[in-house]
């Protein structure tokens, strides 16, 4: 049996920045509580980890007794405020990508843009972008929310529009949505795109597509809650036809995949590299 790994699966700068922040900052407590809102990342695995170590997770800031963290995905606007009149000290590890979203967004918020985010209005991330957009905003999850978005801003009167996206979108559907807003937008408004999808997740996308036209099965990891595992998953079951999506080993079926000669495997960005090598070493 082959098995073709994909090199950019398991943690993204982002989150690896934010799991090892966490990990130090649980050194230094010294016994001391320290909190963090909302999961760090959306994986399973690593959010038992932490909890072991002694990080306990809340859903809102008044929960907080201390130093309490500021997950990947970035928070609200007005919790940063809150948190001051609190005096709860927030160590940030908002991903940096999502922290330029935030600032794109509020800076053309300020010049009168309309703003257009793509991605999922009930994601963290677009949760905490949001609130840098101003009154004047819609969340274009599909290409079907295309029509809405632009009667929303020919009703405005507003003649600037700008669009950023989820750093997790999907490459292929934003193309597909950025040729219906360049096609229905009124001559008159000003268009600026700025494609905020990550690096990191373009290339992990691009790179699930070409293993699952080689392989026979594939195998995506990563949580079950996770918007980029998600859209990898529909990516190689669009290339594979024999394609799933997995938490942990323990989720294969070995039976089934021993009838196959090549086997693909990706995994998300939230995915720690001990859950990758072992799906890999039980392959092999």
């Amino acid at each position: 049996m082959e098995v073709i790994l994909g090199k950019s699966a398991g943690f993204c700068y982002g989150v690896k920045r934010a799991v090892d922040g966490a990990k130090h900052e649980l050194k230094k407590a010294k016994g001391n509580t320290i909190y963090c809102l909302g999961e760090i990342v959306h994986n399973k695995q690593v959010i038992k980890d932490l909890e072991e170590k002694g990080l306990v997770f809340i859903e809102n800031i008044n929960e907080s007794k201390g130093e309490t963290i500021v997950r990947a995905h970035g928070i609200k606007k007005e919790i940063y405020r809150l948190a001051k009149k609190l005096k709860i000290n927030l160590k940030d590890f908002t991903c940096p990508n999502v922290l330029k979203i935030h600032k794109i967004a509020e800076e053309h918020a300020k010049k009168g843009y309309y703003i257009f985010l793509c991605g999922n209005k009930n994601h963290p991330e677009n949760i905490g972008t949001l609130s840098f957009c101003g009154d004047n905003v819609s969340v274009i999850e599909t290409e079907e929310d295309v029509a809405d978005a632009m009667n929303l801003l020919k009703k405005s009167k507003i003649e600037k529009l700008l669009v950023i996206l989820q750093t997790t979108y999907s490459v292929e559907r934003f193309k597909k949505i950025e040729k219906l807003i360049k096609e229905y937008i009124p001559e008159n408004v000003k268009l600026i795109i700025k494609n905020t999808i990550c690096h990191a997740t373009e290339l992990r996308q691009k790179e699930t597509e070409e293993i699952a036209k080689k392989v026979q099965y594939m195998i995506i990891i990563g949580g079950a809650n996770s918007s980029n595992t998600k859209k990898l998953f529909e990516i190689g079951k669009t290339n594979c036809k024999n394609c799933v999506c997995i938490e942990t080993v323990n989720d294969l079926d070995l039976n089934i995949i021993n009838k196959y000669e090549k086997i693909g495997v990706m995994a998300g960005a939230s995915t720690p590299q001990d859950l990758i090598e072992e799906v890999v070493n039980i392959l092999k």
